[in-house]
């Protein structure tokens, strides 16, 4: 049952704004009847990559939740938009959220979870970043309404809808190299195939800075993205986009975070710029990226199973980082964290070489399914890189 199909009376009135409440004439003994009138719809905006966007501060929308310390915002109708976020200054809480789907009526409240990769404390990047939640794909919605639980400053809310280019179509062909790199490498694992960031049409004007690169490669942490697992081909490259928008207009980030990402269909994307072949320092890992590659899956691996062509991506993409810079898939190896939610700043942390977000940051990423196939990643990427040292 959504909102709307509730009585007035058990409605909770904080999705009725001041704004929102027009008298439809006189009642019986002659008083005002005020009904909700319809809330004005805010358009996304469509912006120069393809992506529309909507950025909404809330603190002058909410109200108290009559719970302590908090907001709720009354419903906000938008035009379409299929992700969201929350970003706020500074502080800490709780944020929840639903969102009424083009079909299939309000979603139940759902907590949204708190970013936990980021560029690491202390640095230029890290400095002026916003607190967050993670991105959220919600598939096509037409209104939201949010609540905040704790002290979160100046937050916003980032509604974001990926849309299609013409040249998203042909990424398979433009802007790719093919595995090997056309034999520049001398010996070693050789570079796999990979479409580079002219292939899902990065817009270099919302970078801000330069690469910083790391001395050396010792771990590959896997993440996911948490989004749809039925995307096609050519969506591909407009999820990016959405990515790199929200992490760099929204968290004030100096790039797309991860530096790779793999697809289902067993595609390797370019992230992060700075040159592939370079140890190019990402936002991927709070407190571990000085020492490591990140690499995302696109798709929501708690509730979907990870298809061979995926598989064969992380594989190919962790031997081929691990071998240039001598490391071993299957072991551990020691590293100092430079804080994170998990690790305070300075503790020596034993990981595995190839491991996964939740290993170094409290969340639940790369998902149940995925973090299940990472023993078969280290194994497979192992054998990969004894086979070219022969």
């Amino acid at each position: 049952m959504g909102f709307s199909d509730l009585p007035l009376g058990r409605r909770d009135l904080t999705h009725l704004g001041a704004a929102s409440i027009a008298v439809a004439g006189l009642g019986a003994a002659g008083r005002a009847v005020a009904v909700p009138a319809r809330p004005r719809r805010r358009r996304l905006e469509e912006q120069s990559d393809g992506v529309a966007t909507l950025d909404l501060p809330l603190a002058p929308l909410a109200a108290g939740t009559g719970r302590g310390d908090g907001m709720r915002t009354p419903v906000i109708a938008t035009t379409r938009f299929t992700v969201l976020g929350v970003t706020w200054r500074q502080g800490q809480g709780r944020v929840r959220a639903r969102w009424r789907r083009e079909s299939g009526g309000w979603t139940d409240w759902t907590s949204l979870p708190q970013l936990t990769h980021g560029p690491d404390r202390g640095t230029a990047e890290g400095d002026r970043a916003r607190a967050a939640t993670d991105l959220v794909w919600t598939g096509p919605s037409t209104a939201v309404q949010v609540e905040l639980v704790g002290d979160q400053r100046e937050p916003v809310l980032a509604l974001l809808r990926p849309g299609k280019r013409p040249e998203d179509a042909l990424a398979d062909a433009v802007g790719s190299i093919p595995g090997g790199a056309g034999g520049r490498e001398v010996e070693g694992v050789p570079m796999p195939g990979l479409l580079y960031r002219s292939a899902w049409n990065a817009d270099p004007g919302l970078r801000n800075g330069r690469p910083s690169y790391n001395d050396r490669i010792r771990q590959v942490h896997v993440h996911h993205t948490v989004s749809s697992n039925d995307y096609a081909r050519a969506d591909v490259p407009g999820m990016i986009r959405a990515m790199y928008r929200y992490h760099t207009q929204n968290l004030g980030w100096s790039d797309i975070g991860y530096n790779f990402l793999v697809d289902r269909f067993g595609r390797l994307w370019e992230g992060r710029a700075g040159g592939p072949r370079r140890a190019v320092r990402g936002a991927h890992t709070l407190g571990f990226n000085h020492a490591s590659v990140g690499v995302a899956a696109i798709g929501n691996f708690e509730t979907a199973r990870v298809g061979k062509p995926m598989i064969r991506a992380l594989v190919r993409v962790a031997a081929w980082k691990l071998d240039t810079y001598g490391g071993d898939p299957h072991r551990t190896v020691w590293v100092r964290s430079n804080g994170s939610d998990r690790f305070r700043p300075g503790r020596l942390v034993e990981l595995p070489t190839i491991d996964g977000h939740r290993d170094t940051n409290e969340t639940a990423c790369p998902g149940g399914h995925l973090y299940d196939v990472l023993p078969v990643v280290r194994r497979r990427a192992a054998r990969r890189i004894r086979s070219f040292r022969r």
